[in-house]
């Protein structure tokens, strides 16, 4: 059985920095690629980040570009997600998701993860200003 299981969310002040972590199990985590999601309250579901299986590639949404870092231990099956210079519109839970396949940039950009093949339960992220 797959799980990924997020961790790491909380409340912060804006300008503050928090790590989230997503350990899985249940899968061959290094040939899986993987990715971060957010839902915000009231709006869909939207792209942060992306790595590919080894961690030699990586997407960012325009919105997080040069604030957030996404990485990967596969020693650990776990990817990360460092978010610093947090914005109150930063505030969303946060998933992350596995997929077999790692797309090109134009696909994660503006895509809201439908038919990733993994999904964790997400964890909640609270910017304050």
């Amino acid at each position: 059985q797959v799980q990924l299981v997020e961790t790491g969310g909380g409340v912060v002040q804006a300008g503050g920095s928090l790590r989230l972590s997503c350990a899985a199990s249940g899968l061959a985590f290094s040939t899986y690629a993987m990715s971060w999601f957010r839902q915000a309250p009231g709006k869909e579901r939207e792209f942060v980040a992306a790595i590919s299986w080894g961690g030699g590639s990586t997407v960012y949404a325009d919105s997080v570009k040069g604030r957030f870092t996404i990485s990967r231990d596969n020693a650990k099956n776990t990817v990360y997600l460092q978010m610093n210079n947090l914005k109150p519109e930063d505030t969303a839970v946060y998933y992350c998701a596995a997929d077999e396949t790692y797309y090109k940039s134009s696909y994660y950009l503006g895509h809201d993860g439908s038919g990733m093949d993994y999904w964790g339960k997400g964890t909640l992220v609270t910017v304050s200003s």
